[in-house]
């Protein structure tokens, strides 16, 4: 099958079952989502999502959360993974965001990468989630659901599955497409034990086909 057809397949299949898709972080403002996603790094969104409530009661917006003490958001992320180096991210990300950017969440890619703690996927998923721009993150999820489905071939890093993955999606769908790879790598094609059972990619992803003529 080339790829071209593999693409048409899985856009076509998600476009009519999942038209919808979104991130499952809860947030009411693009600073709640920024925080949200930088504890989301190593982190499941379902622990992100237990932590956030109490957080932003403290700390309702950048303004607060620049004049935070390191140990108070130790404090109340404690139960995510690398608390201390997120601790002193999110205390950076606010205060970087106060100076240089009067307190709003920049929509440009370059621009959200000089906040602290926000790397290309972060950016990326606020570009889209926020801002509807046509942004791939590529998460562990993303990166390796692309491959196994046969979307991306022979990437070997994150931004080399982006490229990849931006090539042959159309414009209006990549925002989209980043939460279907998500979603799907999150409850069907698991790292360990992907669920092929339960499937209804089977006809076009690469890995089934290769699993199944050894």
């Amino acid at each position: 099958m080339q790829k071209k057809e593999r693409y048409r397949l899985f856009i076509d299949y998600f476009s009519k079952n999942q038209p919808e898709a979104t991130t499952e972080l809860d947030y009411v403002d693009p600073y709640q989502l920024l925080v949200a996603v930088i504890l989301s790094a190593q982190c499941t969104d379902k622990r992100v999502n237990l932590i956030t409530p109490d957080f932003f009661r403290h700390f309702p917006d950048a303004q607060s959360l620049a004049v935070a003490s390191t140990e108070d958001v130790f404090k109340l992320i404690k139960s995510c993974s690398y608390p201390n180096n997120k601790s002193r991210n999110l205390i950076g990300m606010a205060v970087t965001l106060i100076n240089e950017f009067n307190g709003i969440v920049p929509d440009e890619i370059d621009e959200l990468q000089r906040l602290p703690g926000v790397g290309r996927k972060t950016a990326n998923v606020i570009a889209s989630v926020v801002y509807n721009k046509p942004a791939m993150a590529v998460d562990t999820h993303v990166f390796r659901v692309a491959a196994r489905i046969g979307l991306t071939t022979n990437a070997k890093t994150p931004l080399a599955t982006e490229k990849q993955l931006v090539m042959y999606i159309p414009e209006d769908k990549i925002n989209l497409a980043h939460h279907w790879l998500i979603l799907h790598g999150r409850y069907i094609c698991q790292a360990r034990k992907p669920k092929c059972e339960s499937c209804e990619l089977i006809d076009f992803c690469k890995y089934f086909q290769q699993k199944n003529t050894l």
